[in-house]
């Protein structure tokens, strides 16, 4: 799956791309470039949907140039502390 394909997933899973713009705090035509291709997602965005859609659509395929596998999960880096 592209980066355009999962927004537009994403979009659909959170109803529409009006209500993810409004969800994420962006403008709704921000939305429409992430569904187009028009525009990349940015990481943090990727985090964000991510998160808002349980996890149904993954932040590697919403942004796929961010080095994901070189970021260590907060979940691991607290552990790793204690």
């Amino acid at each position: 799956m592209n980066s355009a394909e999962a927004a537009k997933k994403a979009s659909r899973l959170l109803g529409s791309q009006a209500e993810m713009a409004r969800r994420l705090q962006v403008t709704a035509p921000t939305v429409n470039q992430w569904c187009s291709g028009e525009r990349a997602v940015p990481a943090k965005r990727a985090i964000e949907i991510e998160a808002l859609t349980g996890g149904a659509v993954d932040r590697a395929d919403l942004c796929p140039s961010f080095p994901w596998a070189q970021i260590q999960p907060a979940s691991s880096q607290a552990l790793s502390v204690a």
